[in-house]
């Protein structure tokens, strides 16, 4: 895994110091409302490129689909069974 600096480069110093103080004062709760927004954000891709690959596949489907990838295919069989596709 790349460390912060590898994936920031193009942050000065400045700018760096200015974004940890602002999230060392943005409250729990926010920071768990920014998670929960980036997460659905998220799912809406991961949904689109399925309805994308699969066109002709049912709203159940996809959300079968979607859980392969959310859980991985393991877990998403134990949760949901065989993914069904008709």
């Amino acid at each position: 895994m790349p460390t912060w600096r590898e994936m920031n480069m193009d942050t000065t110093p400045e700018v760096e110091e200015i974004l940890f103080k602002m999230w060392r004062e943005t409250p729990p709760w926010r920071k768990w409302q920014m998670m929960d927004d980036l997460n659905q954000s998220a799912r809406q891709i991961a949904q689109i490129g399925l309805n994308k690959r699969h066109p002709n596949a049912s709203p159940e489907e996809i959300r079968r689909r979607l859980a392969d990838m959310v859980l991985g295919s393991e877990l998403a069989v134990r949760v949901y069974g065989s993914l069904v596709v008709i």
